[in-house]
């Protein structure tokens, strides 16, 4: 086991080593010059002054010595100084965590609860009109953008209800909560969908097993089946899909924070991508697909514990 562990680590460095390469180079490689940002007054656009500029900001050097400064920095917690804020872009990273931390805790916590106890209501009554209306209403929930949902949203319950606020945080749990139910329900119905799915059918397979048909042949009461001999043996697939949609919705906040205002990572990602703020491009895009990595990993150790079978497989092989 800690042999795996240290393996997957390993990957899991060098795979960011090479993410952060590509960041950068994308960035070194993407239309449009930094520089003209910050002169800020076209006046003031003069040789000498665009080369000081550079030179202040290391652009003069070659494409790998930027990176190696850029991942030194990195390495130590300090992801660069933002060109529009004038700050530190870890500094601004921390002050909007919390409120994308937030909306992606809620809506996970959405798609976790409905999309299993959906996907469990349809393998129980498969076949019938339970099943037919799970099944449809999850497929049409997938086939949604999130920026329309969003945008559907607002209209209907912020405007013409006025049930809830369309832009803000709030004030204190309850107040968050409040302000983030349309941002969480639009980020969550498609996972919702990914989520019910992925479970109604780990559930089907658990029921065509023959362990079960031997506690219903031993006359357990059904009730008792579905929930120690199917769900419980479902649920390795179900935690692994639901930990890979939490991760992924760190970089799918960036629509659903535009649309609703909210002061987060997405938001400050496309304003740094509009005003060519690379540092805090480069490190919001790190720190996504490091999360992402992190989240991933986690799922790939906890899944064994989850799964006896899984565990058992991997000592044999």
């Amino acid at each position: 086991m800690i042999g795996h562990v240290l393996r997957r680590l390993a990957g899991m460095l060098l795979t960011l080593a090479a993410a952060s390469l590509l960041i950068f180079g994308a960035m070194y490689a993407a239309p449009g010059d930094p520089v003209s940002f910050l002169i800020g007054d076209p006046e003031n656009v003069t040789p000498e002054r665009i080369e000081a500029v550079r030179a202040e900001y290391h652009l003069d050097e070659p494409l790998l010595v930027q990176y190696g400064l850029w991942a030194s920095g990195a390495l130590t917690g300090d992801l660069g100084t933002s060109y529009q804020y004038n700050a530190q872009v870890a500094d601004l990273m921390l002050a909007r965590l919390p409120a994308t931390l937030s909306l992606v805790g809620y809506a996970a916590v959405l798609f976790t609860v409905l999309g299993v106890g959906l996907g469990a209501l349809a393998a129980v009554r498969r076949g019938g009109r339970t099943d037919a209306a799970v099944t449809g209403g999850t497929v049409l929930a997938a086939s949604v953008p999130s920026f329309v949902l969003a945008l559907a949203l607002i209209s209907v319950f912020s405007v013409r209800l006025g049930w809830f606020p369309v832009t803000g945080l709030g004030e204190g749990l309850l107040g968050r909560i409040h302000h983030l139910t349309l941002p969480a329900v639009s980020l969550s119905l498609g996972a919702l969908a990914i989520v019910s799915r992925v479970t109604r059918q780990s559930m089907v397979e658990q029921f065509e097993l023959e362990h079960v048909a031997a506690a219903r042949a031993s006359g357990i009461a059904e009730r008792h089946i579905v929930r120690r001999h199917v769900l419980r043996n479902a649920l390795g697939p179900v935690v692994t899909m639901c930990g890979l949609v939490t991760a992924s919705m760190l970089a799918g906040t960036v629509v659903v924070e535009t649309a609703f205002g909210i002061s987060g990572i997405g938001s400050l990602l496309v304003d740094a991508i509009n005003t060519f703020d690379f540092p805090v491009v480069q490190a919001v895009l790190l720190c996504m697909v490091a999360a992402y990595m992190a989240v991933t990993t986690l799922i790939d150790l906890v899944h064994p514990l989850l799964d006896p079978r899984v565990r058992l497989e991997g000592s044999r092989a």
